[in-house]
């Protein structure tokens, strides 16, 4: 079929600009695609275009265009086009002419809808992808931060195994099966996120990223998807069909949606620091150079890791970031957002995030990695690092000292920490218990970090001991204490996570760790296969003391208010760590009944030796309700009238008066 051109204007000659502070920056309402059965209007930011043309394609991958129409050159660097007529089930893409080079086709910088393999932008209607029930959604209640519960997972890992009794493994879809359970009977998908009592769940990247062929679904692929191609659309190789750019955004919201009615938030993982690749990347085909740092030869600056990364500071890229977390915010009822390499990003920008995200829900949750890999092409004082969380309110940082402290340094896999015995990061441990906050009893510590109280408030510090990035615990403690026994390997999981869940910080938990998954000693494993990264359900009867363990500490931690008293004077009042008779034990004391708990005086110690240590506490009557690798909090576990604790090897003790 011959190509239709319709006439339209074009700018006589490409605008130059001295430097990329010279570019204008777009006032206007951001809309690439604006679909209506009788017109669709289409519009492209490319302040350095010569010339711009949108073409038409029936499919989302293959096929000549079919129509192609030349835009007209706006004010502010944007570029306009109309066409009659409806469109809906059409796609199109951008092509941008610089240089007197076509700089090829790209479905644009805010594509919302896309075909196979995001090549292609698709015109639709946003109201064909509502599921049933979707205007009614809301957001399960959250009265402060501090009562957080998060749980990371990747969507293979979690529903990959046959024995999950999951129908739609590996899919969107499969967040929204109930009933689901082992052939043993023990409850998997949604049902066990329920039973285990999280409250949010961060869902790894979610975004149509790059690596993933959704063409191929038959063939065994796997990638963590920091690889972002369209920051505005769901991946299409967790949908039950990629080609139809309706079914992606539908079962996403069916995801989102059957989450919400659990009771449970959803947090996305966003990596706005880099791209997949920047040679034809959205950015670079629409506006070149201007959406990355350079350095100080001109060349693409590295902070990621990856081979680029975005400047944030640059105003257009800022309104990018800002209105893509508002439209997932607003669009797909996202709860949360977890900043990927955050300290790449500059404070202000981080500051507008959460301004815009508290002008549709304050309780939507921000927090990010404090850090980037290589030194950003930014002054250190305008970082969104963990240094500067103080000048970021509302935002929160994960706490590597408190990781590292309690299971061995990052970078060095045969190190253990704490749990496993090694001398010396007690205080660490300390300063995660305190969430990070100033507090009279932690001292500057250079053993693992350099203990700078860094978080203005507990909400602001991100407690945890495994993530994705990284050795699992049960893998970091086969490697730190080798051979050491299952039931060994179960105290010391125990152990660590009683850290975790009694640290006044927000708890954080790996997917699978709660039922001692593994992943078989790989750490990096972005791109391993299910053999590797997916959950075997059948640990959760092998492990299921575990299981039992962790989901009692989030019921601890939901039910008595001294765990969680969300403000540093509040911890510095009423967190006393107490004197320990020995390395390797901490013991802190929550004085009184703060925020109102019925638990009074409550104590906690955290035994990491091989030999059972005695804790000098105030006489009393004691309620034990921590002892030995078990919780009850209903009937207790014994009494203990006097002023000394017995607390047994490699395990915690937490009692109350």
């Amino acid at each position: 079929m011959a190509m239709l051109v319709l006439a339209g204007c074009k700018a006589e000659r490409q605008k130059e600009y001295a430097s990329f502070d010279d570019y204008p920056v777009y006032g206007g309402a951001w809309e690439e695609m604006v679909y209506s059965p009788g017109e669709t209007r289409f519009s492209l930011w490319a302040p350095t275009a010569q010339e711009v043309r949108v073409l038409l394609y029936d499919a989302g991958q293959g096929g000549a265009a079919t129509r192609m129409i030349a835009m007209e050159a706006g004010a502010e660097g944007m570029w306009h086009a109309g066409v009659e007529g409806d469109l809906k089930g059409k796609f199109y893409a951008f092509n941008v002419k610089i240089n007197d080079v076509w700089q090829g086709d790209t479905p644009g910088v805010m594509a919302k809808a896309v075909g196979v393999n995001g090549d292609r932008a698709a015109v639709v209607d946003m109201k064909d992808t509502d599921p049933q029930g979707w205007t009614e959604d809301r957001r399960p209640l959250l009265k402060s931060f501090a009562d957080i519960v998060i749980y990371e997972m990747h969507h293979r890992d979690f529903s990959a195994d046959t024995v999950s009794g999951i129908r739609n493994r590996g899919k969107y879809l499969a967040l929204t099966e109930e009933g689901t359970n082992t052939y043993l009977g023990e409850k998997t998908g949604i049902d066990h996120l329920k039973e285990l009592g999280v409250t949010h769940v961060h869902l790894l990247p979610s975004f149509d990223f790059s690596s993933v062929d959704e063409t191929k679904p038959d063939k065994p692929q796997y990638n963590w998807g920091y690889d972002p191609k369209n920051y505005n659309v769901p991946e299409g190789s967790y949908a039950t069909d990629p080609y139809d750019p309706v079914v992606r955004i539908k079962e996403f919201k069916q995801m989102v949606m059957a989450l919400h009615r659990a009771g449970i938030r959803v947090i996305m993982d966003v990596a706005y620091n880099h791209t997949a690749t920047v040679k034809g990347s959205v950015f670079e085909r629409t506006v070149p150079g201007y959406f990355y740092r350079q350095d100080g030869n001109g060349r693409l600056a590295d902070a990621s890791g990856c081979g680029n990364e975005t400047a944030s500071e640059r105003p257009m890229m800022r309104r990018f970031m800002v209105e893509s977390v508002s439209y997932w915010a607003k669009e797909y009822h996202i709860d949360g957002f977890r900043f990927d390499l955050m300290g790449i990003h500059d404070i202000e920008t981080m500051n507008a995030v959460r301004k815009a995200l508290d002008a549709i829900d304050s309780s939507i949750y921000i927090y990010g990695e404090g850090w980037a890999v290589n030194p950003p092409q930014l002054p250190v004082e305008k970082q969104a690092v963990k240094l500067n969380m103080k000048l970021m309110p509302g935002i929160a940082a994960f706490s590597d000292e408190f990781r590292d402290s309690l299971r061995g340094p990052w970078g060095d896999e045969s190190k253990g920490a704490f749990v496993v015995g090694r001398m010396g990061y007690g205080n660490g441990v300390r300063f995660g218990l305190a969430g990070g906050v100033r507090h009279p009893q932690v001292f500057s510590d250079s053993t693992v970090h350099s203990l700078v109280a860094w978080a203005a408030q507990p909400a602001q510090f991100v407690s945890y001991v495994s993530c994705h990035d990284d050795l699992c615990i049960a893998d970091r403690l086969k490697n730190t204490l080798r051979g050491a026994s299952v039931q060994e390997l179960k105290a010391l999981v125990k152990l660590s996570e009683t850290a975790v869940f009694t640290s006044q910080g927000v708890p954080f938990i790996y997917v699978g760790d709660e039922v001692m998954r593994d992943k078989k000693g790989v750490s990096n494993s972005y791109n391993s296969s299910d053999n590797i990264n997916a959950i075997d359900w059948r640990l959760k009867t092998t492990c299921r003391d575990v299981f039992d363990y962790v989901k009692s500490l989030i019921a601890m931690r939901k039910a008595h208010p001294a765990f969680r008293m969300g403000d540093a004077g509040q911890i510095c009042e009423h967190l006393e760590f107490l004197d320990v008779p020995a390395s390797n034990v901490v013991a802190f004391r929550i004085n009184g009944k703060p925020g109102g708990d019925e638990w009074e005086n409550i104590t906690v110690v955290l035994n990491a030796r091989t030999e059972p240590v005695k804790i000098d506490v105030p006489a009393g009557k004691y309620r034990v309700v921590c002892r030995d690798g078990m919780i009850d909090m209903r009937n207790g576990l014994g009494g203990i009238i006097g002023g000394q604790l017995v607390v047994s090897p490699r395990s915690a003790l937490i009692v109350h008066q």
